[in-house]
């Protein structure tokens, strides 16, 4: 009898749980791809709290959006519609007031929850509708910056800010009400504006500085050139093409960018690990459902692209985790094959709240596959389709099974693609044209005439043609951001006085009718730069007018690397100096943070290959006066660099050191701590010339170096020749390879032995 009632007991407190409406914390990411996280096996990933989710909770490893695009994705979870249901005919990226009149999270409050949302809103939304009147506490936060500026003055990451008002959202919870918040992450969103590696691309929380660091970061699985080589012409110049030179075009940009990309991701996880906490912190955590997912999935370089808009699935394949404490024995942990969509969550939320679903919820709720480890027949296939920016990315609507994957391009007159899932998974063969897919190829054309006919009918016809974003494989990347005029020159300073395309601390730069302004009071302790920040430069001719107060020291800097380790606004690498009243160092190339002066002015110098600075020649030295206007001129090709003010010249280096220079980076402008000072430029132009530069060499320039050394393996590395001597005379020479390889004389061979022990 004990035995029974402790039974009935637990199976009492077992269907309390059930009944007592869950709390439900929706944590949603921008861009994200994945296989970004370790529970989705990616080797270096640390990603430890989304990892114990996924471990305790269910993985879903077939999750996808119904349209791979920020917005459509959000308005899609908001109003349970597709796009082209949702949307207002004609102009489609609009929600129709219908649509967006009782959001899910109406639904919920009448069911008396309690909404809350922080982070990234970016629906579109009918004039006069207000997203606030929608939660019970509505929070926007945006990137652009990503770091915003507290009362107190320090910078806080938006993933930070946006987790702070989720836990002073739970810190205020009422002990008897159910309650639904929504935290929605600008990150992984690159900053789209500014492109500095590092810290433009994807900046990450502060905290994860260093991470990803040592790690060795493999190339994109598929970025064998044959396969953007595949891929129809319409494809090779859109946006996802144009934002691909923007990032991920060469090993350097990939890696920087991808390591960036890891820290973002690892800064998501680490502020999620602290909302778990205040969660347990309130006795909230062991009736609180906790969802992860993504807006759209991301091409990262694969097929060569950057972007989201495809059919391919690194397009429109996400992250989706689900965690339920309730859920218990062997359905814990586990990995569900099933297909789900985005358009899926709402039907989800409402059935776990106990909510009746609207008739007009398109998707499905897939409750029971989080509760239950029995195969369920969720669905056999799911819609997707893109229509937004129409007239940049081509839009295409299509039907994925499990087996086969059908898409048209419908403003490409319907051009077709047939992709067998199940033979070719990364869909690198086209079946669309091959005879023997014929059948499948109409069946799967049927089904989407039919979906796209259930989901509001056709696409209107496009008003426009579709805009060309890019050559497929332009001479500089650099072009593809920074279009020039037909003089070839982009000008880097725009009229009036807003500080577009430009990031530094509005305490030491302004801009006035055009002119870039720099001015310190004499209490600047470290260097500061205003970067550049709508594209990176390699090889360039850039003009400027420059202007410094008397006493003044500054400086161009060029192929240089934004450090937040040291600070937002510190820059290393490469420098053109402008100091006003000493003519020996005006115009010279310093390298800040690095190597330090390479070439003073008036030298012509070459820095061999393991860093040390030779003057082979030298030019006048004039003296510029301060307070005066000044042109100065960069022209860097390859590894060679050169100085000029007012068409004199004022510097000439070949930079031969392979662990020193850099080949590429950012554009920047110093002021210099110090004695106060004013510097001002204007009229900037830059003429960014062929990425594949050669780099030169001695032999190139018709010069001997002559270097009397005991380190052979650096003789080895660096010389054309290399010449034996003894007792001041010849005893051999030759090649470095006959000499180390076969050595003819014995003192040679003698002497070899023992320097190469």
């Amino acid at each position: 009898m004990k035995i029974l009632y402790l039974s009935f007991l637990f199976l009492s407190l077992f269907l309390t749980s059930w009944a007592k409406k869950p709390n439900i914390v929706f944590f949603f990411t921008d861009d994200q791809t994945s296989s970004a996280l370790g529970c989705y096996g990616h080797p270096l990933a640390k990603t430890p709290n989304i990892d114990r989710l996924a471990d305790e909770g269910t993985r879903f490893e077939n999750a996808f959006v119904s349209q791979s695009i920020c917005w459509v994705s959000r308005t899609t979870i908001l109003t349970g519609l597709t796009g082209r249901s949702y949307g207002v005919p004609g102009n489609h990226d609009m929600a129709k007031p219908e649509a967006v009149e009782k959001l899910y999270v109406d639904y919920l409050r009448d069911a008396g929850y309690r909404t809350g949302f922080a982070g990234k809103w970016h629906a579109k939304m009918p004039k006069g509708w207000k997203a606030q009147d929608h939660f019970d506490e509505f929070h926007p936060i945006g990137r652009n910056p990503f770091y915003k500026k507290q009362e107190d003055g320090t910078l806080r990451h938006e993933t930070e800010l946006i987790v702070d008002r989720g836990i002073e959202f739970i810190e205020n919870q009422p002990k008897d009400k159910p309650f639904a918040i929504n935290m929605w992450f600008n990150a992984c969103h690159a900053e789209d504006g500014d492109r500095r590696p590092g810290i433009g691309h994807f900046p990450w929380p502060r905290a994860m500085d260093g991470m990803y660091e040592e790690d060795e970061i493999s190339p994109p699985r598929l970025n064998d050139p044959e396969i953007f080589e595949k891929q129809p012409d319409f494809l090779k110049t859109t946006i996802n093409r144009e934002r691909f030179f923007w990032r991920w075009n060469t090993d350097e940009r990939y890696r920087t960018n991808m390591r960036a990309y890891l820290r973002m991701v690892s800064g998501i996880d680490n502020a999620i690990g602290r909302f778990l906490k205040a969660l347990e912190e309130q006795g909230l955590a062991e009736n609180t459902i906790i969802v992860y997912t993504a807006d759209n999935g991301y091409h990262m370089g694969n097929r060569g692209f950057a972007g989201k808009w495809s059919h391919y699935e690194e397009s429109l394949r996400v992250p989706m985790v689900v965690y339920d404490p309730r859920v218990k024995g062997k359905v814990r942990g586990q990995v569900r094959q099933e297909s789900v969509l985005n358009l899926d969550l709402p039907s989800t939320f409402l059935s776990w709240a106990g909510v009746k679903i609207p008739k007009r919820y398109q998707g499905k709720t897939f409750a029971k596959l989080i509760s239950e480890s029995n195969p369920s027949s969720l669905r056999k296939y799911t819609f997707h389709e893109h229509f937004a920016v129409r007239h940049r990315i081509p839009a295409f609507e299509g039907m994925r099974g499990e087996r086969f994957k059908y898409v048209r391009y419908v403003d490409e007159k319907n051009y077709e693609f047939l992709h067998d899932l199940k033979n070719d998974p990364d869909e690198l063969i086209n079946l669309a044209s091959n005879p023997k897919y014929t059948k499948t190829l109409k069946e799967m054309r049927g089904m989407t005439d039919q979906r796209v006919k259930e989901l509001g009918g056709p696409l209107s016809p496009m008003k426009e043609l579709l805009s060309k974003s890019t050559d497929p494989y332009p001479v500089s990347a650099a072009k593809v951001a920074n279009r020039p005029g037909e003089d070839g020159f982009a000008s880097l300073i725009t009229p009036g006085n807003r500080m577009r395309n430009w990031s530094g601390d509005s305490k030491y730069w302004s801009k006035k009718d055009g002119v870039l302004i720099g001015q310190t009071d004499g209490t600047l302790k470290m260097n500061h730069f205003i970067t550049w920040k709508a594209a990176t430069v390699r090889n360039f001719d850039l003009r400027v007018k420059v202007r410094v107060t008397e006493g003044g020291n500054s400086g161009i800097q060029y192929r240089g690397t934004s450090r937040p380790d040291i600070g937002l606004d510190v820059v290393t690498g490469y420098q053109c100096d402008v100091v006003a009243n000493q003519s020996k160092y005006n115009g010279m190339l310093y390298e800040e943070k690095g190597r330090r002066i390479l070439s003073h002015t008036g030298e012509k110098v070459i820095v061999d290959h393991d860093g040390k600075p030779w003057i082979v020649g030298t030019f006048s030295v004039k003296e510029f006066k301060p307070g005066e206007w000044h042109e100065y001129r960069v022209l860097v090709e390859g590894n060679r660099h050169r100085h000029w003010i007012d068409a004199h010249p004022t510097a000439d280096l070949i930079d031969l050191h392979k662990e020193g220079r850099t080949l590429e980076g950012v554009l920047a402008m110093q002021v210099h701590r110090g004695p106060s000072m004013t510097i001002e430029f204007k009229e900037m132009r830059i003429k960014h010339l062929r990425d594949d530069l050669p780099l030169l060499q001695l032999k190139d320039q018709g010069m001997t170096m002559v270097l009397a050394t005991h380190e052979m393996q650096f003789a080895r590395q660096a010389a054309d020749k290399i010449c034996f001597l003894k007792d001041g005379k010849v005893v051999e020479e030759g090649s470095p390879k006959q000499i180390f390889t076969d050595p003819k004389r014995v003192e040679t061979k003698a002497f070899l032995s023992r320097a190469l022990k």
